[in-house]
């Protein structure tokens, strides 16, 4: 009897753990991720995305490889008009027009609001990061993510000089300047309610 209790708990045991290791490799599953299509809004974030040669992030190594070979570059903790929030879920490095694209938006908008600062709300994800994301918010990408590739980042418009809360006038300005470099042919963006961001997509110009 304890024999076979003792065969009933290794098999249970092993089928957790290949259960646990299922859903790990489910969330990294390529083909499926693959599978669902993007809108007709977001698909030129992904082109764009793709333009620049880096391959999609899948953790925190494919990361640390563009690092160390100067593809990645790191994000000031705040710079001249924008501050970057604590990074749960994401990574503060992009590609280098990524970089200097938001610190272009951030010039722009601290001098069209004589000083003010916004804030970044996220930057770049890898798939096991999208994971973990999904986990507290269901809204997050099933899909590939322009996020997924290290040139989109998100401005949150309820956020400005470090206050949390609805600023019609500083949510004016700050779209005004996207909407300068989306109509110079700099960037994509999308105005996300849910999430209460812009959505940037540098673009490989």
């Amino acid at each position: 009897m304890k024999k076979f209790l003792c065969i009933s708990f290794a098999f249970f045991i092993q089928g957790t753990y290949y259960s646990q290791a299922a859903k790990k490799i489910l969330c990294y599953d390529l083909k499926e991720i693959l599978k669902v299509e993007p809108t007709l809004l977001y698909k030129p974030h992904l082109d764009a995305s793709k333009s620049f040669g880096i391959k999609i992030l899948k953790d925190s190594k494919t990361v640390q490889k563009y690092i160390n070979n100067g593809k990645f570059h790191k994000i000031s903790k705040s710079g001249k008009g924008y501050r970057v929030q604590k990074l749960d879920y994401s990574r503060a490095w992009m590609v280098s027009k990524g970089k200097l694209m938001l610190e272009r938006i951030g010039t722009r908008f601290s001098k069209e609001t004589k000083g003010s600062t916004f804030t970044v709300s996220s930057v770049t994800r890898t798939l096991e990061d999208q994971c973990r994301l999904r986990k507290v918010n269901t809204n997050a990408s099933l899909g590939i993510s322009s996020h997924n590739y290290g040139n989109s980042f998100d401005i949150s418009y309820v956020r400005f000089n470090g206050v949390l809360g609805s600023n019609p006038r500083l949510e004016a300005a700050l779209e005004k300047v996207l909407k300068y470099y989306y109509n110079a042919g700099r960037i994509y963006y999308i105005k996300e309610r849910q999430q209460s961001c812009f959505h940037i997509t540098v673009k490989n110009y």
